[in-house]
């Protein structure tokens, strides 16, 4: 099985919406995929669910969204939002995610 991560750092629309596709057919074929939102990725949660895109809705529902920058949500004003997405806060190393223990577990990681 293979294991990957995407960490989001951009808050392009187009650009997520291929994460979104890419780890959901990932998922599909029985790997582990997951993704971490960092910088101005932060703000995609409140963007896809105002839009009610049905593709994030299915993989936030799957779980496949691991956590959220704690410290990035709070700098781009969205830390409140993401608090209630449901979605886990991320803040293990001054808090941002650690991308060394995704490594340590053995993903291979994709920044985007």
């Amino acid at each position: 099985m293979k294991k990957t991560a995407f960490f989001v750092f951009r808050a392009d629309s187009m650009c997520f919406v291929h994460v979104l596709l890419y780890v959901k057919e990932l998922y599909d074929k029985g790997n582990d995929a997951k993704i971490i939102l960092e910088g101005q990725g932060t703000t995609l949660i409140k963007a896809q669910e105002e839009k009610e895109n049905p593709l994030f809705l299915e993989v936030k529902e799957l779980g496949l969204i691991d956590g959220v920058c704690r410290a990035c949500s709070g700098a781009m004003g969205v830390l409140e939002y993401n608090e209630k997405s449901g979605i886990p806060l991320l803040d293990e190393l001054q808090g941002h995610p650690s991308m060394e223990r995704y490594m340590s577990e053995g993903y291979d990681i994709i920044t985007m």
